[in-house]
């Protein structure tokens, strides 16, 4: 009797296991300047604020998809260098236009070999550019639809 109860625990844990769907719910970056960050997001990149629950002049959230979101975080020390390979990608309808604003606001963008003002083409085509926020982080904008 104690192995058939072992038995259908370890199955009933195993199905309901199976059955638990992952899903990304946020990506947090931590900040030197938290206006500075909030102001590219929402500015350059184009994303919508959220309300954040803490209220406390330290985090800024924004919507990255349906449900999804970055979570801006003010307190670091100082900036840090990151590497390309390490990004946080968008897509844009038109990659020429979200290149036109950049133009227009005088941020520089890179293909991913670094050269500026270049955009790179995957192999499947999509278009990509990258460029870098108040922070160093690195972001991709591409065209892949």
């Amino acid at each position: 009797m104690r192995y058939l109860i072992m038995v259908l625990l370890l199955l009933t844990g195993f199905f309901t296991q199976a059955q638990t769907k992952v899903r990304i719910n946020h990506t947090a970056i931590y900040v030197t300047n938290l206006k500075a960050s909030a102001d590219f997001y929402r500015e350059v990149i184009g994303l919508d604020t959220l309300a954040e629950p803490f209220r406390d002049g330290k985090h800024a959230w924004f919507k990255t998809g349906e449900k999804t979101s970055l979570h801006i975080i003010e307190g670091a020390i100082q900036k840090r260098e990151y590497y390309k390979n390490q990004h946080t990608c968008f897509s844009v309808s038109s990659l020429q236009l979200f290149i036109e604003k950049l133009i227009n606001r005088k941020i520089g963008f890179e293909d991913v070999q670094g050269q500026k003002g270049r955009f790179t083409t995957r192999v499947d085509g999509v278009h990509q550019i990258w460029l870098q926020d108040p922070d160093g982080y690195w972001v991709e904008i591409n065209d892949e639809q």
